[in-house]
C-alpha cells in the first residue's frame, strides 16, 4: 500500500503528494504568484499548479500540450542531479519541459510569457 499509485488523466501520481501540492499552491514563491496572476491564469487553456505525477510535484503542467513549466530557484541550484533525473522520467511520460529561473520571471516577465507563448503556438 506504500507504494500506491493513482490514476488520472493518464498521468499516475502518488497520493502521499496530493497534500503537499495543496501547500506549495497556498505558498508560491514571488516568481510562481506573479507568473500565475500575471500570465498562465489568463490563457486559455486548462494549467494546473503544483500538480502531481509519479512521485514528483510540477509546478505547472498545461495538459493539452503535455508541458511542465517549472520554476527553479535556490534549491534547484543544489540538486542539479535530482532534477535531472527527475526531467528524464518526466520526458519519459512524453511531457516537454520548460525551466526559468525565479530572475527570468521577476525581471524579465515579458521574455518568459514570449517564450511560454511561442511554445504554445508552435506545438
Amino acid at each position: 500500500m506504500q507504494n500506491q499509485v493513482i490514476k488520472r488523466r493518464n498521468l499516475h501520481y502518488n497520493p502521499k503528494l496530493k497534500v503537499r501540492a495543496r501547500e506549495l499552491r497556498n505558498n508560491m514563491t514571488a516568481a510562481e504568484n506573479k507568473l500565475w496572476f500575471e500570465y498562465l491564469r489568463q490563457i486559455s487553456f486548462k494549467v494546473y499548479r503544483q500538480k502531481p505525477i509519479r512521485n514528483f510535484i510540477v509546478d505547472f503542467y498545461i495538459p493539452q500540450f503535455k508541458l511542465v513549466i517549472e520554476v527553479d530557484g535556490e534549491t534547484h541550484m543544489r540538486d542539479a542531479e535530482y532534477d535531472d533525473n527527475r526531467t528524464e522520467e518526466l520526458k519519459k511520460l512524453g511531457l516537454r519541459i520548460i525551466r526559468f529561473w525565479n530572475n527570468d520571471i521577476l525581471e524579465g516577465f515579458a521574455g518568459v510569457c514570449d517564450r511560454i507563448e511561442s511554445y504554445l503556438n508552435k506545438a
